[in-house]
């Protein structure tokens, strides 16, 4: 192996470059085997780099995906304002950034689905939504920390399964259906505000009646 990279920027560049084969063949030994040639190693390598197989490339990958999205995000310029706009622009990045790797994308969901992959599933989908959350400079430590990623998460969930079948132009189908889920979240949020507000305006019972007391 060539010394100067890390264990888990080799593991990297062989899912990168197996990303073409995995479309054909699958999540296999024998895609990771021609990614690691094609990242310049021996085929060899592949056994060593992914011991546990390819679930454990799987994870690998989606670790990266998260990271480009972070970096895609950061780049831009202007960056969004708001925990929304950031929201939004984190999935788009991500989706736009995987679009040619869209085949193994779905291999991989697939295989995520089998109940024997489901901590796997689960934590790689936490680790993203967090991740978006991060983002948006979310630094809740309250309840909302949980639904809100339970939230995302189904969101994130349900945009995906519309991507990997879109074939629109330009993926405007799953542009528009992100939007529309975004919204609906964030109209219940403003609802609850509100409601809150409501009720902070509203007598107690408890200064009326004596049975509340």
């Amino acid at each position: 192996m060539v010394e100067q990279e890390s264990r888990e920027q080799l593991r990297e560049r062989v899912v990168e470059a197996a990303l073409p084969h995995i479309a054909f063949d699958g999540w296999t030994m024998a895609a990771l085997r021609a990614g690691a040639a094609a990242a310049g190693l021996d085929e060899r390598e592949a056994a060593v780099l992914f011991p546990r197989g390819p679930m454990e490339a799987i994870d690998v990958h989606m670790a990266l995906a998260d990271r480009w999205m972070i970096e895609d995000v950061s780049a831009l310029e202007p960056a969004p304002s708001g925990a929304a706009a950031t929201v939004r622009a984190a999935l788009r990045a991500r989706l736009e950034r995987n679009a040619p790797h869209r085949e193994a994308i779905r291999r991989a969901a697939a295989r995520l689905s089998l109940p024997h992959n489901a901590p796997l599933a689960l934590r790689s989908l936490y680790r993203t939504v967090d991740a978006i959350w991060l983002l948006a400079d979310d630094r809740s430590t309250d309840f909302s920390y949980y639904t809100k990623r339970a939230t995302l998460a189904g969101i994130y969930a349900a945009v995906l399964q519309v991507w990997l079948n879109d074939r629109s132009e330009e993926l405007e189908a799953t542009w528009t259906f992100m939007d529309r889920r975004l919204e609906d979240v964030a109209n219940i949020a403003r609802a609850r505000a509100r409601l809150k507000r409501c009720g902070e305006r509203l007598p107690r019972f408890r200064a009326f009646s004596p049975r509340f007391r």
